[in-house]
């Protein structure tokens, strides 16, 4: 097999296993969003109640509406996860084989390295994506006259650049990047450390290796990035007044401060539908991933 195939397989299989475990959890992602917009909506007795929202999605837009920007999170994974696990794997890949010319193994710091490292580049080459994603997904919590009404992903892009120029498309980039960096040394380096570890006890490929390292890693991801996914969400979906021109969030520090004074510390708000969105899809994810790595490498590939 061409060394071509080897350099972009684990990018390939990487963002095919998002793709499947996107496909699967995307209805509770948009309940995830809905949450984490609720505190905006007070006034309007918006719930924060997972059941509850999911209910009245269902109720008032139809269970369609539940994949509404479905095609924005195939995006989304085709850029940013392809990118992450493909750029995670050839780093570990690299950093291995330096730690074998030294005669030892690869360390904890070794794989959060790499895991820092995919996450920042990766999440930077998906911010439009997701951006498009969170906007499509909230676009019915705000009132008809600030609506954006996008048709589709490409329609989202495209007006994107259109009405708030190229720098628009990157909205919310330094929460994405920061939040990508932590999700990922939950679940790339959580991954691979627990699953280095239960080998070492249950066996090399052992199914209980492989699903327990998997659960470990969802959990981790979940904790260590929900608050700046909850910043993210509220910078990439507000919309700048009409007649002032102003956005209520000015950056990062802004957003945090804000929330903290008006709602109090809620940026853990929804963990329950958060840790079931990404719990899910970290463990789907790992777990497709090593079964299409075992089946590609039975044929020889």
């Amino acid at each position: 097999m061409s060394d071509f195939w080897f350099t972009v397989k684990p990018y390939v299989l990487g963002g095919a296993a998002g793709c499947f475990s996107t496909t699967i959890i995307q209805p509770i992602d948009m309940v995830k969003v809905r949450i984490q917009l609720a505190g905006e909506g007070k006034a309007s007795g918006a719930s924060s109640n997972p059941f509850t929202l999911f209910s009245k999605i269902v109720k008032e837009e139809g269970p369609l509406a539940l994949y509404q920007g479905l095609g924005a999170a195939y995006l989304r994974q085709l850029t940013y996860t392809t990118a992450r696990m493909g750029i995670f794997t050839s780093t570990l890949d690299a950093l291995k084989g330096w730690r074998e010319k030294q005669g030892r193994t690869l360390t904890f710091g070794d794989r959060a390295g790499a895991g820092l490292v995919a996450g920042a580049l990766g999440s930077l080459v998906g911010v439009p994506a997701d951006l498009s994603l969170v906007r499509m997904q909230a676009d019915t919590t705000l009132p008809p006259e600030l609506r954006r009404n996008y048709t589709g992903v490409f329609n989202a892009l495209a007006r994107t650049v259109r009405e708030e120029g190229m720098r628009g498309l990157f909205t919310g980039s330094t929460p994405t990047v920061v939040r990508a960096m932590a999700l990922n040394v939950g679940q790339l380096t959580g991954n691979a450390e627990a699953l280095s570890r239960l080998e070492a006890k249950f066996g090399k490929g052992s199914s209980t290796a492989v699903y327990g390292a998997a659960v470990i890693s969802g959990f981790l991801a979940s904790v260590m990035s929900l608050p700046l996914d909850f910043i993210k969400t509220r910078l990439q979906k507000q919309k700048a007044d009409p007649i002032t021109g102003e956005v209520k969030y000015k950056g990062v520090i802004d957003c945090a401060s804000k929330v903290l004074k008006e709602e109090g510390f809620v940026f853990y708000r929804g963990f329950g539908t958060y840790f079931m969105r990404i719990a899910p899809h970290v463990t789907m994810t790992m777990i497709v991933l090593d079964w299409m790595n075992r089946t590609v490498k039975s044929y020889g590939l």
